[in-house]
């Protein structure tokens, strides 16, 4: 069945926190707005496809959202449910109320009225059609899971899945277990893993800036007043003295950009270190390089340095990809092939025709607040 279309301001399309603070900032300018959620809850990655001991990486001040900061009660670092009541709460006190279940599948800008043509799925075979002057693009930089192509792969005898399906570590005990990536959900689902007694290796492939936690939320709060190189200069220096060479553990730092640099240029995170660094020190955690192939039919994988291990078990801290130009028609003044921001920051939340995204900058939940509160005024002064 087809419904009526349904006439709005503006449209965004994601539930997660990125959409929940821009739908909280229209809520505060009484901009109206209709929110999209293919889900059927808010936040998906928080509540459905993130591991148990998931806490906050940076202190709760730099992860609140608009207009409604973390209780005095919950601790500097937010565990996950505590995270979760915090974001039902953050809806509840906005009257935000996603249209559920509504996978967006076009979205085009209509130059004749003026106005964002939305069509979606509806759970349950049905069409829903909006229209809105504004369009705001809120996916997210991890809406769609990705897992590299291996040779072999399809015909690995043992359980293969992605990070988002792992919980903890309880059940694989005495397993051989392969974790591929080496950003921050899979150094700590290796630690995880580790603590519950299974035999954990994985997968680092290029360099990588290690840092501890403290020192990170140090260098964010320092770089408000000196600039990032020597912001960088700093972190490098302090972490080299906690953690030492790990050049003889397979671990070896980007050369020429320091950690905060890397982040901005090309989106790679510094690892925040939750334990699993002395770990790997320990031998509790191996270290191997790049996957290669898998032995047909078997447990053996096989590497670029030419070793081979048996696992029990691999699982993919492989990151996302991105899948808005498979909707989104007319975003190419915005948004690249791979769904990221075209203009450079700070500019980079602001399109043409109305069109927005929030969240795609790659500094978390703080530059997320940051581009709903920017989309919000520019809106408002706009009608």
């Amino acid at each position: 069945m087809s419904t009526g279309v349904e006439q709005t301001v503006a449209i965004i399309v994601g539930a997660g926190p990125s959409g929940l603070a821009t739908a909280a900032c229209f809520h505060q300018l009484s901009i109206p707005y209709i929110i999209l959620e293919r889900e059927d809850c808010i936040a998906s990655l928080f509540y459905k496809k993130s591991y148990n001991r998931l806490h906050l990486h940076l202190t709760k001040n730099l992860c609140q959202l608009p207009h409604l900061p973390f209780p005095s009660s919950y601790p500097t670092y937010v565990p996950r449910p505590d995270f979760l009541k915090y974001l039902d709460d953050y809806a509840t006190h906005f009257n935000i109320i996603p249209r559920f279940c509504n996978l967006v599948k076009c979205a085009k800008y209509d130059e004749d009225v003026k106005r964002w043509k939305v069509e979606t799925e509806v759970e349950g075979g049905g069409v829903g059609w909006y229209e809105g002057r504004f369009m705001v693009v809120a996916t997210g930089e991890t809406s769609d899971v990705f897992i590299p192509e291996v040779d072999g792969l399809s015909e690995f005898k043992g359980e293969v899945i992605h990070s988002t399906q792992y919980k903890s570590g309880k059940g694989y005990e005495n397993k051989n277990v392969l974790v591929v990536g080496s950003g921050n959900s899979g150094m700590e689902i290796a630690l995880d893993l580790s603590e519950y007694g299974a035999k954990t290796s994985i997968v680092v492939r290029s360099p990588i800036h290690i840092v501890s936690r403290w020192s990170v939320n140090l260098g964010l709060m320092l770089l408000k007043i000196i600039p990032l190189h020597l912001v960088d200069s700093f972190l490098v220096l302090v972490n080299k003295v906690i953690y030492g060479d790990l050049t003889s553990y397979g671990i070896q730092r980007p050369p020429k950009e320091g950690p905060f640099a890397g982040k901005v240029r090309n989106g790679k995170y510094p690892i925040i270190d939750m334990g699993t660094t002395e770990k790997i020190k320990s031998g509790e955690i191996q270290v191997l390089p790049a996957l290669k192939s898998i032995q047909a039919g078997g447990y053996e994988v096989v590497f670029e340095n030419g070793s081979c291990h048996q696992f029990d078990v691999i699982i993919f801290a492989t990151g996302f990809k991105r899948s808005t130009h498979m909707w989104l028609q007319g975003g190419d003044c915005l948004l690249n092939e791979d769904g990221l921001p075209k203009p450079m920051y700070p500019n980079h939340w602001k399109g043409e025709n109305g069109l927005y995204c929030v969240g795609l900058a790659r500094r978390g939940l703080y530059g997320a607040a940051m581009d709903a509160e920017n989309i919000a005024q520019h809106i408002f002064k706009l009608i």
